[in-house]
């Protein structure tokens, strides 16, 4: 029996809280995000720069290297959440995937094939050809409408565009919930955090336009925001542009919550660069997912997943997350973030 805020049982799907002296059902479902460092296949893509992706510079076993590195991140999907669910992630947001043929590679590894995961997915126009995409298990989610969404940014000295990865909508039934899930991985850091700063705050309003689309629709409409914002909780784009709370009291209702301020205030982070931890990997969720009344899913709480074996455990970059590539090649490792997750519960009979 796992202890947590609560003394919990877990079942397939479900879990067994026991509040006071009177014992009450719920099911369960994790969604995670992953940010998958450069999962790239072995096929040079003319219409990409793909050459430039870690396993294009090998020299030799590229093959072997992929199918190890497949199936690298199919050990964590399988992992994240299964101490408390007994079951992989019902949803997954995904970064840095070169294509959906990696993905198909993905969901049919041993690790993940009799999940049955299916999967949403459009080609970006990014620079490096990498892109986001959702996994779902089929017996959990069903997709109703999927879109994608260019982010249109421009250099700030010769206003070139610059082309990055488009935000991926997806809405669907969570069992009989009706949920919509934003996956983004915003605009990076290149040329320092604070010139690059207008690329991601466009990110976020581009966030906030489709919240703000589906909640004229809707006002109680369930939401979730994911990604790899290459952002922490406390700069602008976050804080300010989708002026996201760490209270849920604080919260109205078409604001959003973001449980991961309080582990950034705490010190901890997803990535790390010259011995800064930073917290760029998030799940926000909308007011409705916050409300007391289980009788339909709810937030129950957020975590990092970054069991020991994702963890470097020696050398320079000992406590780094254990990153698959390197100035020597491949590492062996996963990733250079940590998964992100949060938990659903749902009142059952």
């Amino acid at each position: 029996m796992n202890y947590l805020k609560f003394s919990i049982s877990v079942l397939f799907f479900g879990l067994l809280m026991n509040v006071g002296a009177q014992d009450k059902k719920f099911k369960i479902h994790t969604v995670a995000f992953y940010n998958l460092e450069n999962l790239f296949d072995t096929i040079n893509d003319p219409n990409k720069f793909d050459e430039y992706s870690p396993i294009m510079e090998l020299n030799a076993n590229k093959q072997e290297i992929y199918k190890q590195k497949v199936h690298n991140m199919a050990r964590v999907l399988a992992d994240i959440g299964k101490d408390v669910t007994n079951n992989t992630p019902s949803i997954i947001g995904v970064c840095e995937i070169e294509n959906k043929s990696v993905l198909e590679d993905l969901v049919n590894d041993s690790l993940l094939v009799q999940k049955n995961y299916g999967m949403v997915h459009f080609d970006s126009p990014d620079g490096r050809g990498i892109d986001v995409a959702l996994l779902y298990q089929k017996k959990a989610f069903t997709p109703i409408s999927s879109s994608t969404h260019e982010l249109k940014i421009y250099d700030d000295q010769d206003q070139q565009r610059v082309y990055t990865r488009d935000q991926l909508l997806v809405s669907g039934l969570l069992e009989d919930d009706l949920i919509h899930i934003i996956v983004n991985h915003w605009p990076s850091r290149r040329g320092g955090e604070e010139r690059s700063r207008p690329k991601r705050v466009a990110a976020a309003k581009l966030n906030k336009y489709l919240v703000d689309s589906l909640q004229v629709i809707d006002p109680y409409a369930k939401i979730f925001i994911m990604g790899d914002l290459n952002d922490n909780p406390n700069n602008a784009s976050v804080k300010d542009v989708l002026n996201a709370k760490n209270k849920r009291s604080k919260v109205g209702l078409k604001g959003i919550y973001n449980p991961f301020i309080d582990f950034y205030k705490n010190g901890l982070g997803t990535t790390a660069y010259r011995d800064d931890w930073f917290l760029f990997d998030q799940i926000m969720v909308t007011k409705p997912l916050l409300e007391k009344d289980y009788s339909s899913f709810r937030f129950y709480k957020a975590g990092i997943f970054n069991k020991n074996y994702l963890i470097e455990d020696s050398g320079p970059y000992k406590g780094y997350p254990f990153r698959s590539w390197n100035d020597s090649g491949f590492s062996g490792g996963y990733s250079d973030h940590f998964p992100v997750y949060v938990y659903l519960i749902k009142e059952t009979d």
